[in-house]
């Protein structure tokens, strides 16, 4: 079965940091573009941060720079959110994507399309 599989949300106190994973099953992440998306309540799909697998180059909305570092490690096909100093703000449901046709990490995280595999998403709270 093709599937990203996302883990590692929960309930954090501000300031506090949590790791995210994205885990890919029945395909290797190789030549993808991969891509971590919130969205809270009421809210839309944001993209958060994006990593090609082709040549390493990132991509960090100006929301999580200095505190969130995307990371990939491709001998245990996945894809890793850091995320330290965390703040209210970034409750949501976080989901990773993962598209081939993505050649420009800034443009698969401002750009929100369809792309070829979501995962089921994971919910990160941020809460005192």
């Amino acid at each position: 079965q093709l599937q990203l599989v996302e883990s590692g949300g929960g309930l954090v106190q501000p300031g506090g940091s949590l790791r995210l994973s994205c885990a890919a099953s029945g395909f290797s992440l190789d030549y993808y573009a991969i891509g971590w998306f919130r969205q809270a309540p009421g809210k839309e799909r944001e993209g958060v941060s994006c990593i090609s697998s082709r040549d390493g180059s990132t991509y960090y909305a100006d929301s999580g720079k200095g505190r969130f570092t995307i990371s990939i490690d491709n001998a245990k096909n996945t894809v890793y959110l850091q995320m330290n100093s965390l703040k209210p703000e970034d409750t949501a449901v976080y989901y990773c994507a993962a598209d081939w046709g993505s050649w420009i990490v800034q443009a698969m995280c401002v750009s929100i399309r369809d792309y070829d595999y979501w995962g089921q998403g994971t919910q990160v709270t941020v809460s005192s």
